[in-house]
């Protein structure tokens, strides 16, 4: 019998016949490599805690690099137009419903009382007060089209850029990750008789790629979609708008009118 061991007191089969298992002198199986890994975040859970994900070298640098970078691709104007978007988030999408009762109600009064009759109307909608005031003006028809038409698309434009703003940050994080990436290398390489200096780069070098990666797909990107969509469906809402308003030029009231009425 080897030199350290004893006999478990247990026979298990082998090969059909029943033999004995020597244990260490200690009476305890030798670890495998897995448990030898995996050890001590089983034995102390709270030791994988999220401070160990945190480097604030590795954040600076993807931080930093990723709002430098979205800001010398982005016109101020809309940097501004993208910081206040964010605000829009948590609002419920436009709809174009309340705006259409409104231009109905618009209808029957100028029909009763006169076009003139509108300029004292409340509207809170931008695009409908310019409308209104354009066909108090005299506009005919075919400018009040014009009118809204341009509106709508300078409103989309604005919408879009506020978005790129985020889409530029999400494009420019996972690059900033791997600059952190390789300043954590340089530094772990350029102190490599320091035990300590390697595995603070190290850190840098990984925690650098999962800033990056995570900031871009699970914040940036995410925001710019979201962005985009709200964009997309606040300019369908406002196509509806210009039928009415241009019936309501021309003193009519369209079928489009009545339904909403």
């Amino acid at each position: 019998m080897g030199e350290g061991f004893r006999p478990s007191g247990r026979n298990l089969p082998v090969g059909g016949k029943r033999a004995r298992v020597l244990l260490p002198v200690g009476g305890q199986v030798p670890a495998r490599p897995l448990e030898i890994l995996l050890g001590p975040i089983l034995a102390d859970p709270p030791a994988m805690e999220f401070a160990m994900f945190f480097d604030p070298v590795a954040l600076a640098i993807v931080g930093g690099g990723t709002t430098l970078a979205a800001l010398l691709r982005t016109p101020l104007r809309d940097v501004a137009r993208g910081l206040r978007a964010l605000a829009t988030l948590a609002r419920t999408p436009f709809a174009a419903e309340p705006l259409l009762q409104q231009v109905a109600a618009l209808s029957r009064i100028a029909r009763r009382h006169g076009v003139m009759a509108l300029d004292r109307s409340v509207l809170t909608d931008p695009d409908v007060a310019a409308a209104v005031a354009a066909i108090v003006d005299g506009a005919d028809s075919e400018a009040v089209a014009l009118l809204v038409a341009d509106r709508r698309r300078t409103r989309a434009e604005r919408h879009c850029a506020a978005a790129e703003l985020w889409a530029a940050a999400a494009e420019a994080a996972p690059a900033m990750g791997m600059v952190g990436t390789l300043i954590g290398l340089a530094r772990m390489f350029a102190a490599m008789d320091d035990v300590a200096t390697i595995g603070a780069g190290m850190a840098v070098a990984l925690l650098a790629t999962l800033y990056g990666a995570v900031l871009a797909n699970l914040v940036l990107q995410p925001i710019a979609g979201r962005l985009r969509g709200a964009a997309r469906a606040e300019a369908f809402e406002r196509a509806r708008l210009e039928a009415p308003l241009v019936a309501l030029a021309r003193r009519e009231a369209p079928l489009a009118l009545a339904s909403v009425a």
